[in-house]
């Protein structure tokens, strides 16, 4: 179809996209009713506001709108001809936000939005009289839509959700497809969440956010400069906020159209520890008596997977939970909470009631052939509800209801990307089919619903809380999510690395969070995977007692990692850390509120304090907590971006007479007054009588204001009035600075208390006074010489602490216990294409094989497994893959010219294992690896020969679309082939063997990452396909070897762009 219009500013000529796939899941008809437009100011690409062509009738195919014109022939359709040009436009939602398409009949057939609180929102003009800034181009091309938006130099990109590495992220492209990323790293191009958002700070300070409203796997490709690019499957709507003034207008416009985060408890701003797992009730009860037996505050002790019965949700270990109400009661008592894990996966076995109970309501996740899918997970055999259903969020609402009744505080949404055992996707096959309601898209394939599980799952667990108790407000914390997700729940950065790289992206990736929406976030404190030191542990507490969300957890089989568990030195430092934060809880509980109500964000990059300023915004190691400055120090193994870089103004540094080197800088801003609480061991021992502490900052003309906000702390009271928030301000004249009351809401009396206030001089020193809040307090302003003084007193009793402080040791990682090793620093090899990562006392392994141009990490590593790998025998982990090596040479030179690192390992009866890598200066594009096996000291009773060996290569690499990936060579015997994950495992040898040559294809990313080798050297090739991964392995010839006769594999990588 096409539509030309002449118009008097300009032509438009508009032509339908059409769209492909190559699946046929579930076939929908629908035919939505969107309300008729209301007139609007008429602009010249504002199509729809001048006209509105009726619906087509279409039909949905495997998730994907298919125009009546394509032929459709066993599952395959025939495209129109590519059409491509700048997108239409109408206004919707408030002034400055706008909604594009590509196409009236696009606009009219998008499926219902999941990202918005209400799909009308979206789909709804309104009447205003601007125009956008920035109008995006789009092109359809192969089933996909790729949508462009360019900016003028000096444009940062920030947002994108859930992802790891770097704060700023010109330069990097993610996927949204929600998985199950265990140790992640920097180049991780999918994690558990998606949020197809990117925040878009211009050279001016002003901002504009831009959402690619689509459920769908969505590219997000920032590599180019002040460029935006969006790919997903045809066709999707984008929006557009702003721009604004500043990126918090941004945020606050965003939070009109995808809700607000939910209002969390108060006691759930306290710390929490958690471990897989507490294995009993006894050793719950030892670690809430420990916490308070140390005067270390905590609120919450979680319970992982292991209280279950079998890993059934819903129950009990019987011998080692057997009262779970007496458990929780004992933890009432003690001040502390209690959060149980509930998975989606549910066990696939009759007489469970849970099974049994879904089963006669059909509440299962379909496969294509109408039988509920069943997958490995925890448990075994396992089902799975499928949440796009009303009456299964009902249903799973209901047992969590009931579950709840145990005295359950909160629940912790796990696995529910949603991950499955022994596949290669990680996840479930993705023509399963869900029967979701029609406001939610209808039936469709688990292609489209699979990055909104997460979400509807915490959803359905959130409204089951609150039908529990409609007076305590839910807590659901949730590993999966969507962008939108906050309405019903906080998240975690999921299985992080206990190492200083972890620690540093900590702070990036909580942003990153809060910058797409999501403001109650933070890291496994410490590390998921591998044991900490003293010095990461107590500096990650420091760092991670002033993120929004505060929880300590590790992995099975590590160390303790308890805030007691390395020495005293690092226990003091994380008692001072989570006192800091206790006293920061008023502070912190009122910024929640503002997000709550406001949509403003919680913690925020340095540059929201002057997003003007350029070099502000890749500050890394220092963030904001509204007007509060945190400047961590984690300077172990990494170089500090701040060095007392701080934004312009006045920023006056305080401490709470705990200042340590292993504790964050804090600083208030100027104009600033922030609440703070007394030291206090759990939330529940405060109370609104409580002395209550002002802690203020004047700016340059002599003012300084602040707000506390003040309810139960519990229940929904304060949507009723039941509250009382308080504006503070303070002010300067004629030498006498008065701090009074500007403004007050709500019913709430203002509690009896005394007021103290403290004035920030500088240097740390103070101003203390004392009053009666409510009352107007008149405080003299001393003289510059009683000021100087107080300054310098302050001075030399901060050195004074700071000579007199247990510093934590700095113990290197030893090797005896699991993951100790994850903590010690990898040696680097870089050049203009690509970033390795070696590890020498665990086998010489790499561990990271990051190629930047394109931004894809293409090993997968689990540090003590996988990455690439050499044996030197026949059987798995064979002698070579687990020794410590020794560097023999390495040699560092200008990125783009030779890196080289010779690695030797002793493997036992005179035999080293010897390798050489090395990104040569005259092609810096390739990777070369000299592998062999040397006869160091053969005996001469053997003939000067060792036992019979075999050199295995053994690299595992990353799937990152495991079902658009495939292998690719040709045969010596000129015979071509593609070997694709459902083959299993492959051997390939004589003539069967690859000619020098095979290629890992992605076809989503339009890249192979090729492997050449000596086919005289090489006897077997293997390929094996795992979980999200796939072993290219090539095996020399089996024989002894001796000094002369050595066994070697020379072979190189490179990355190549495919059509």
């Amino acid at each position: 179809m096409e539509v030309s219009l002449q118009l008097t500013l300009s032509t438009i000529r508009v032509k339908a996209a059409s769209s492909g796939v190559s699946r046929t899941h579930c076939i929908n008809n629908r035919s939505d009713s969107h309300p008729q437009l209301r007139p609007s100011s008429f602009t010249p690409k504002s199509l729809f506001q001048s006209f509105r062509k009726k619906e087509l009738d279409q039909k949905i195919i495997g998730g994907n709108r298919i125009p009546k014109m394509a032929n459709v022939e066993e599952g395959k359709v025939v495209t129109a001809d590519v059409t491509s040009g700048e997108m239409l436009y109408e206004p919707i939602l408030e002034e400055g936000v706008f909604r594009f398409d590509c196409s009236v009949d696009d606009r009219n057939s998008a499926f219902p939005s999941l990202s918005f609180t209400n799909t009308k929102l979206r789909d709804t003009p309104i009447m205003v009289h601007k125009v956008p800034s920035y109008i995006p181009t789009f092109q359809c091309l192969h089933g996909q839509q790729i949508v462009k938006l360019e900016f003028p130099v000096g444009t940062s990109f920030y947002g994108t959700g859930e992802v790891s590495g770097q704060l700023e992220r010109t330069g990097k492209r993610v996927f949204t497809w929600n998985t199950d990323a265990w140790g992640y790293g920097p180049e991780t191009t999918s994690l558990y969440q998606s949020h197809p958002w990117v925040l878009a700070v211009l050279p001016n300070g002003e901002a504009l956010g831009v959402l690619a409203d689509t459920t769908r796997r969505c590219e997000i490709d920032l590599r180019t400069e002040c460029r935006i690019r969006f790919t997903a499957p045809a066709s999707f709507p984008v929006i557009t906020f702003g721009p604004f003034p500043s990126p918090t207008d941004v945020l606050m416009s965003l939070s009109h159209a995808i809700g607000t985060i939910f209002m969390p408890p108060k006691w759930s701003l306290g710390y929490q520890q958690c471990r897989w797992s507490y294995m009993s009730d006894r050793r719950v009860k030892e670690i809430a008596t420990t916490f308070r037996e140390k005067n270390i505050p905590c609120d919450v002790i979680w319970m992982d997977i292991d209280y279950m019965d079998g890993f059934r949700c819903f129950t009990f270990n019987k011998e080692q939970f057997p009262d779970p109400k007496s458990l929780v009661n004992d933890l009432h008592h003690n001040g502390f909470k209690a959060i149980w894990m509930l998975d989606p996966g549910i066990k696939y076995e009759e007489g469970y009631f849970v099974y049994d109970s879904g089963s006669k309501n059909n509440v299962w996740i379909q496969k294509a052939d109408g039988k509920p899918f069943v997958g490995d997970v925890w448990p075994g055999p396992c089902v799975f509800p499928d949440f796009t259903q009303s009456k299964v969020r009902s249903w799973w609402a209901n047992l969590v209801k009931d579950f709840t009744s145990n005295g359950v505080d909160g629940i912790w949404n796990d696995m529910n990307e949603p991950a499955v055992f022994e596949v290669v996707t990680k996840t479930m096959p993705e023509n399963n089919i869900h029967r979701g309601d029609e406001e939610l898209g209808g039936c469709q394939s688990h292609l489209h619903y699979h990055n909104v599980y997460g979400l509807l799952m915490a959803r359905s667990t959130f409204e089951g809380m609150k039908l529990a108790d409609k007076n305590k407000r839910p807590f659901v914390l949730t590993r999966a999510g969507f962008i939108g997700s906050q309405r019903y729940a906080a998240t975690w950065t999921g299985d992080n690395l206990s190492n200083w790289e972890h620690l540093h992206m900590s702070i990036s990736m909580v942003l990153q969070l809060g910058l797409s929406g999501q403001p109650l976030s933070g890291p496994d404190i410490g590390g998921f995977a591998g044991n900490a030191t003293p010095k990461l542990f107590g500096q990650w507490m420091g760092v991670g007692a002033m993120f929004p969300f505060c929880r300590g957890h590790s992995e099975l089989d590590t160390l303790d990692h308890e805030p007691w568990s390395f020495g005293e030195e690092c226990e003091e430092v994380c008692r001072l850390a989570l006192k800091r934060r206790y006293h920061l809880i008023p502070h912190l509980y009122t910024l929640f509120y503002m997000a709550h109500t406001k949509g403003t964000p919680v913690a925020t990059p340095a540059f929201f304090a002057d997003p003007k300023d350029p070099s502000l915004r890749k500050l890394e190691s220092c963030f904001l907590l509204g007007p509060l400055l945190v400047c961590a120090s984690i300077m172990l193994n990494q170089e500090s971006d701040t060095q007392l870089l701080l934004p312009k103004g006045i920023w006056l540094s305080f401490d709470f007479d705990d200042l340590h080197p292993d504790l964050p800088g804090l600083y208030l801003r100027g104009g600033s007054i922030i609440p703070l609480g007394p030291p206090i061991q759990h939330i529940g021992e405060s109370n609104p009588s409580d002395d209550l502490t002002l802690l203020i900052a004047l700016d340059e003309n002599g003012k300084a204001e602040g707000v506390l906000f003040e309810d139960d702390g519990d229940g929904y009271g304060f949507t009723e009035g039941e509250y009382l928030l308080t504006h503070y301000i303070a002010e300067l004249e004629s030498s006498v600075i008065t701090v009074r009351i500007s403004k007050t809401e709500g019913l709430w009396k203002r509690p009896n208390r005394r007021l103290h206030v403290q004035l920030l001089l500088g240097e740390g020193a103070k101003l203390d006074s004392w009053g009666i809040d409510g009352e107007i307090m008149q405080i003299a302003w001393p003289s510059d010489i009683e000021v100087s003084k107080l300054i310098t007193t302050s001075k030399a009793n901060r050195g004074m602490r700071l000579e007199s402080v247990k510093l934590i040791p700095d113990v290197e990682a030893g090797s005896g216990q699991k993951g100790m090793e994850l903590s010690r620093t990898p040696v680097e090899l870089k050049s203009s294409n690509w970033l390795l990562k070696v590890v020498p006392w665990i086998g010489g392994r790499i561990i990271s094989m990051a190629h930047l141009p394109s931004g894809t990490q293409w090993l997968h590593s689990r540090i003590q497994v996988n990455g690439y790998e050499e044996y030197t025998g026949l059987e798995y982990r064979s002698a070579g893959c687990s020794e410590e090596y020794n560097v023999l040479e390495r040699d560092l030179e200008h990125a783009g010219q030779e890196e080289s690192l010779i690695l030797e390992g002793d493997i036992g009866g005179g035999l080293v294992l010897k390798r050489h890598i090395s990104i040569p200066k005259d092609d810096p594009k390739v990777v070369q690896i000299d592998s062999s096996i040397l006869g160091r000291n053969v005996g001469a009773g053997s003939g000067g020969y060792s036992r019979l060996v075999c050199l295995k290569i053994h690299p595992t690499f990353c799937l990152m679309h495991p079902t658009e990936t495939f292998v690719s060579f040709t045969s010596i015997d000129g015979s071509k082939r593609e070997i694709w994950p459902e083959s299993g495992k492959q051997i390939f040898e004589g003539d069967l063997r690859p000619n020098g040559e095979w290629m890992l294809v992605d076809k989503c990313l339009g890249l192979g990452l090729v492997n050449r080798f000596d086919v005289s050297e090489v006897f077997k090739c293997f390929i094996d396909w795992g979980a999200g991964m796939v072993s290219l392995e090539m095996w020399s010839e089996e024989r002894p070897v001796s000094k002369e006769s050595p066994l070697k594999i020379s072979h190189e990588y490179e990355v190549r762009e495919i059509s």
